[in-house]
């Protein structure tokens, strides 16, 4: 059997990223289950798994890697470390057609490489296979909490990467008394998992939609809405999860009463350009307009959620944005939305998030992509050898005119 070397790349995108694909167990677990297969790790001060840790579980750790078959790294690969002729997995957010990326796309086509974006492996039924949804929620949900408890005084949380562990972290929320406050959540994907963790280690209690609406609490409490609860069609206010997939224009957003019902809006939706937003720009100057902290943990700039300016980082995560303006201010004003959005929130928590993704690289993804033909890799890899695939062919324009490998 072929022999192939993985490598374990340092994370070269600024800002930094201290996350891994694999942590050194999986790696030693790789390599007693995968004899032909051996993993490496290059060089890096930053990551969250020392290089002695590795060493320590016997993975080599190297300067150079153009000896490697597959990269394995997490953000993307700055256009001058890629190395042609070679087979990376990264979240390239090019998928959809990212501006900002479009020069690293056309790069990986100019340098004849082949590119599989973790976004794009799917099981059979469409569900995502590999991601850091889940912390993204748990982190992202404990920093909207924390800029209420800021905004309004009535309790502080520290910041999550000061607990280093997911197991600190609960303990914190033990002896947390949180005043009564209305909190909409939105999502049925790991992001959305995540956030219910946290409602619940913090004790908030659940409602139905109705009953959310129509009375206020003397205790805190959330509401969990999904698709059919936040879209409908335009005709006949109908709602087919497989029809809004497709034809995610021919929907409507039925939200805005959450956002004048709601203190706290924790956000886990995917959005992508044909998707209604749940609210719009001018429903925040509305005197109904509740909210007054938006988690937008997916995080998509002038999307789901409209006023997302971007710019929140792991150090300064809330932002405040003026309701009569809409220009972007201090946190915690009066008059204002804070907005707490990152895309990196799983930083915070790098150990637990990376030992969580390399278990389903492990038991999901590197089997079919050791094993020969699959269709999931192949559906996931959106370069091959320099040429766009069949099913990203739709990227043609993106990518400068690149030509098919169909």
């Amino acid at each position: 059997m072929k022999k192939i070397k993985i490598a374990l790349l340092k994370e070269e995108k600024i800002p930094a990223d201290n996350r891994v694909a694999l942590i050194p167990s999986q790696c030693k677990w790789v390599h007693k289950n995968f004899p032909h297969v051996q993993v490496v790790v290059q060089r890096s001060a930053g990551r969250c798994f020392s290089d002695a840790e590795y060493q320590r579980s016997g993975i080599e750790v190297v300067d150079n890697i153009e000896g490697c078959d597959v990269m394995l790294g997490i953000k993307e690969v700055p256009v001058h470390c890629l190395i042609e002729d070679k087979t990376y997995l990264f979240f390239s957010h090019t998928k959809k057609a990212q501006p900002h990326n479009q020069t690293l796309f056309r790069a990986i086509i100019d340098k004849r490489t082949t590119l599989i974006d973790y976004e794009c492996l799917e099981h059979e039924d469409g569900q995502r296979i590999i991601g850091f949804g889940f912390f993204a929620g748990i982190v992202g949900a404990h920093n909207g909490m924390m800029a209420y408890g800021n905004r309004t005084g009535a309790f502080e949380l520290a910041r999550v990467f000061r607990h280093k562990t997911f197991r600190k972290l609960l303990h914190t929320y033990f002896e947390l008394a949180i005043p009564n406050c209305k909190i909409a959540v939105t999502g049925s994907g790991r992001v959305a998992q995540g956030i219910l963790e946290v409602m619940n280690l913090m004790q908030i209690r659940e409602m139905e939609r109705e009953e959310f609406l129509e009375r206020e609490f003397s205790y805190p409490v959330y509401v969990h809405l999904k698709g059919s609860d936040l879209y409908e069609n335009v005709k006949d206010g109908s709602y087919s999860r497989a029809d809004f997939h497709a034809s995610p224009a021919n929907y409507r957003s039925r939200f805005l009463s959450y956002a004048f019902g709601a203190d706290v809006l924790m956000n886990g939706v995917y959005w992508d350009k044909a998707v209604p937003r749940l609210f719009e720009k001018e429903d925040v100057h509305h005197p109904q307009f509740r909210l007054q902290v938006i988690a937008d943990i997916t995080d998509d700039v002038n999307g789901s959620v409209p006023i997302n300016m971007g710019g929140g980082t792991v150090t300064n995560p809330v932002y405040g944005v003026d309701k009569i303006t809409g220009e972007k201010t201090k946190p915690h004003l009066p008059g204002s939305v804070d907005l707490m959005a990152v895309d990196n929130l799983p930083n915070e928590l790098p150990r637990d998030a990376s030992r969580y993704f390399g278990e389903q690289l492990v038991k999901y993804v590197l089997p079919q992509l050791l094993g020969g033909e699959s269709q999931i890799i192949k559906k996931a890899t959106m370069v091959e050898r320099g040429r766009l695939t069949e099913n990203f062919l739709y990227l043609q324009e993106y990518a400068g005119g690149a030509q098919s490998n169909s």
